[in-house]
């Protein structure tokens, strides 16, 4: 009995007696065989089990409608909600898709790169690592001819579509809105400056402090990752200055919370001590003690835009290099309600 793994074409073929062409074009609905004959290869193919040869067919075709997806981690929703939104378009289209992680490593980033390379992938969309600064593994990718759209993470040196919030606003608006419900000392938690988003979210953020005539303390903005540091560590950091901060805008959600639970347990109350705004508005940021006020981002459409940019390009659509900036919105809840 032949072992399920080996099935092939000629397998079939040999069983009925008819030509391996003959059993491609009716594994694949040619109308230039018979019906009968049709019928008895698709029958025996399930009997056997059988598997079509999908890197042998992307190989003959050039084409293996896979996209690729490099993504700096999972623990954040955002990332997990822009695949959903990349995985509904591609399917839509035909496509599959196939996500790696970089984990904020430049090395696994290079590497999740080479493994869809050698997978043949039709193009790719990525959200650089934390420590990428130098692109030449993807200006590589983009001389080999292999589409690349950027999203959330961009690289303003790369000629090539991308898709990201107006982290600017988005920072300009928190920072605002703190200042609006009376803090005058806001602390700023934030990612490295060589990264796109990071560097527009510390402007917007400065830039609403000078608006409103308050000072930028370089003692309230706080490099964690760069640093080495722990929420506890730097919350005990800030919160043991002589002028204290009375507001916090977090580099995203997860540590907002867990920043408000550190808070909490050394004795402050939130909001009346300590208002606290987050980003990207997870679930579970309604639920959190007290529920946290956080800018929400359109992940699900960043993907969906990521992957429709990605396969015009890919199906040979003229769409020129394109640049989309998409709105966020601040969901005001109980961290910085000061009523």
């Amino acid at each position: 009995m032949l072992k399920k793994s080996s099935i092939t074409i000629k397998d079939i073929a040999q069983r009925l007696g008819i030509s391996t062409s003959t059993v491609s074009r009716a594994l694949t609905g040619s109308t230039d065989i018979s019906e009968k004959t049709r019928e008895a290869v698709m029958e025996l193919a399930k009997e056997l089990d059988y598997q079509p040869n999908t890197i042998a067919q992307s190989l003959k075709k050039q084409k293996t409608n896979i996209i690729g997806i490099i993504i700096p981690e999972t623990v954040n929703r955002f990332f997990s909600k822009a695949i959903g939104g990349i995985q509904e378009v591609a399917s839509k289209r035909g496509y599959n898709v196939m996500a790696c992680q970089s984990n904020e490593s430049v090395d696994m980033e290079k590497n999740n790169l080479s493994t869809l390379i050698n997978t043949r992938v039709d193009g790719i969309i990525v959200s650089v690592s934390r420590e990428t600064k130098e692109y030449e593994h993807f200006k590589k990718l983009q001389r080999r001819g292999i589409p690349l759209v950027l999203f959330d993470r961009i690289v303003d040196d790369l000629d090539t579509s991308k898709i990201f919030v107006d982290n600017y606003q988005a920072a300009y608006d928190a920072t605002k809105h703190l200042i609006d419900v009376g803090c005058k000392r806001i602390a700023r938690i934030t990612g490295p400056k060589s990264l796109h988003n990071y560097h527009w979210r510390l402007n917007g953020y400065m830039d609403a402090l000078k608006d409103n005539s308050l000072s930028v303390d370089e003692d309230l903005i706080i490099f964690p990752h760069h640093e080495n540091m722990s929420i506890k560590d730097y919350i005990g950091q800030l919160m043991g200055l002589t002028n204290r901060p009375d507001g916090i805008f977090t580099i995203n959600d997860q540590d907002a919370v867990e920043i408000m639970y550190v808070l909490t347990h050394m004795g402050y109350d939130i909001p009346g001590d300590v208002a606290i705004v987050g980003f990207n508005n997870d679930f579970y940021s309604q639920f959190s003690n007290p529920p946290l006020t956080s800018v929400e981002i359109p992940a699900i459409d960043m993907g969906r835009s990521a992957a429709e940019l990605l396969l015009d390009q890919m199906e040979g659509i003229d769409v020129p290099t394109e640049k989309r900036v998409l709105s966020t919105n601040l969901i005001i809840r109980e961290s910085t309600r000061r009523d």
